[in-house]
């Protein structure tokens, strides 16, 4: 799930949601957020909010600060995809980071999908039709 880098200090974690994929890299920081090279409070309100619930969670259930920088790099997917990504891969880092079951079950009781990747994707179009659900009309005369 992690890949050490250079510093052992440095990591990268992945997230996915549907065709978006955002890799996160931690180092020792302030604990900011910026989401394709972008501060996160430059960000639309819900957008904002979504990147910031993981370490909400992480705040009230151990009573610190997390004291990483998280650099995310969304790739692919719209743009609600990418956000949900990035979500999910900063939670991961958190909970690697610290190794903590309470803030895992925080997080699970609060929303499943902010440490467990979504597997719902785009249903393929069957042959000979249109679309993924649409069939051929009949006629009867």
């Amino acid at each position: 799930m992690a890949k050490k880098l250079k510093s052992p200090e440095q990591m990268i974690f992945a997230g996915k949601r549907k065709t978006a994929v955002a890799k996160v890299r931690v180092h020792p920081g302030n604990g900011l957020i910026y989401f394709n090279y972008l501060p996160h409070i430059e960000l639309g309100m819900f957008h904002k909010l979504a990147l910031i619930e993981p370490i909400r969670i992480y705040q009230q259930v151990l009573g610190e600060e997390p004291k990483y920088d998280f650099h995310v790099k969304a790739v692919s997917g719209g743009k609600e995809a990418q956000i949900q990504a990035a979500r999910l891969a900063i939670a991961r880092a958190l909970l690697e980071i610290s190794g903590s079951d309470i803030l895992k079950k925080a997080y699970i009781s609060y929303d499943r999908n902010i440490i467990v990747q979504d597997s719902r994707r785009k249903e393929a179009c069957k042959p000979g039709d249109s679309k993924a659900r649409a069939r051929r009309q009949k006629s009867y005369r």
